[in-house]
């Protein structure tokens, strides 16, 4: 079962990088939310995946970099690097946890 999950965590973050965010939201409970540490609370996954959506023209190339990944059962905690690329030729990294 934690493989199952695991696989399904690093699933979910190459769907959101090729921009298939139905195959992103269909893997989310329907209670899933998001939290940012930017001090604006959290955010239902709709409305986290609806501002990728607004982003994804601006942006060459989008990675998750898997650094750390536990389980047990029913549950995976993951830290990871998302490196991002923007077609103007910005670059950035944002370290997360999930």
């Amino acid at each position: 079962m934690s493989q199952d999950l695991k696989d399904k965590a690093i699933t979910y973050l190459r769907s959101l990088e090729q921009g298939n965010w139905a195959t992103a939201r269909a893997m989310c409970a329907e209670t899933a939310t998001v939290w940012h540490n930017d001090g604006k609370g959290e955010q239902t996954i709709e409305e986290n995946i609806k501002g990728m959506q607004g982003q994804i023209d601006a942006i060459e190339s989008m990675r998750h970099d898997i650094i750390r990944q536990f389980s047990q059962p029913d549950e995976v905690l993951q830290q990871h690097v998302v490196h991002v690329a923007t077609k103007n030729g910005m670059r950035g990294q944002v370290h997360a946890a999930v």
